[in-house]
């Protein structure tokens, strides 16, 4: 997957951004920072930190293991194997001769490279449409058909929609009429959503030989409800730090809540955002700016 760029008032908030938009927990990204935001006068900072994320590969590329076999599979011709063993020693015109013998077996193996290449125009041709995996739509395909099975095992009656969003993200919705069993698939603060997104992107690169895109899932609409109502209780808490002048802890959220923390306050330029405490006891802390 494509490196995607982020940026924020501190390197963790940037991360976050980063991870929330990958949809992948820290241990399954590779993050690198771009640019550190530099400290002013009285400790303020100025500038934005920026880093780029993208999701760790599964494993090693198909293009890179079978190209090391071919190498060492190759056999070798008779030319080179005369080649490799030097002229033999002796005299007179003995090693014009060998000379002579070095280049017609050099126009001899002339010809097989010719074969050998065009054997590995074709193998590269199919290791590259191998590296770059399944499309969009059937990887939304395959998460749609995985999705729709587990409800079916749970018994319960609900639609799957596919949704491309961009060029590398895609979006699947499971909505029933009316929502109320769809709470077992989200779980306390959206946990088990999460969890079922990261299974189905599981699902879908164990299908794919290549890369797999961004695999997104919601259930009820709960995403869109849960940053608006973190956006709400982020305002809140600004007021507050304004009006106390001291910071406030909030407490552990998932990568793609505090994003949306950071979102919500990010045009405060009364209150600053940072991200503090290793996984899976992350939280933002809010303070005044």
């Amino acid at each position: 997957m494509d490196w995607v760029e982020t940026t924020g008032k501190s390197i963790d908030e940037a991360t976050d951004r980063a991870l929330a938009h990958l949809g992948v927990h820290r241990d399954d990204a590779e993050v690198e920072v771009l640019e550190e935001p530099k400290a002013g006068l009285f400790g303020r900072i100025r500038g934005e930190a920026r880093v780029r994320a993208r999701v760790r590969p599964s494993g090693p590329r198909p293009k890179r293991s079978r190209r090391s076999g071919g190498r060492e599979d190759r056999p070798r011709s008779g030319p080179r194997d005369e080649k490799s063993r030097g002229p033999k020693p002796s005299e007179g015109d003995a090693p014009r001769k060998e000379r002579s013998r070095d280049n017609g077996g050099a126009k001899h193996a002339k010809k097989e490279p010719s074969d050998g290449a065009a054997k590995t125009k074709k193998a590269s041709i199919k290791e590259d449409t191998m590296a770059e995996g399944i499309s969009l739509a059937e990887q939304g395909s395959i998460a749609k058909e995985f999705l729709t099975g587990l409800l079916q095992s749970m018994n319960i009656t609900a639609e799957v929609t596919v949704r491309e969003i961009d060029e590398e993200t895609v979006e699947l919705s499971v909505n029933a009429n009316p929502p109320t069993e769809l709470g077992v698939l989200v779980g306390p603060r959206g946990a088990t959503l999460q969890a079922l997104q990261e299974v189905t992107r599981t699902v879908v690169q164990s299908k794919s030989p290549g890369r797999t895109d961004r695999i997104l899932v919601d259930v009820a609409q709960y995403r869109e409800r849960r940053v608006a109502a973190l956006g709400r209780f982020a305002e809140q808490v600004a007021i507050e730090v304004i009006e106390t002048g001291e910071e406030r802890a909030l407490e552990p959220m998932s990568a793609a809540d505090r994003k949306a923390v950071h979102d919500a306050l990010t045009e405060n330029g009364s209150v600053v955002t940072r991200s503090e405490g290793e996984e899976p006891r992350r939280f933002v802390v809010v303070a005044p700016a």
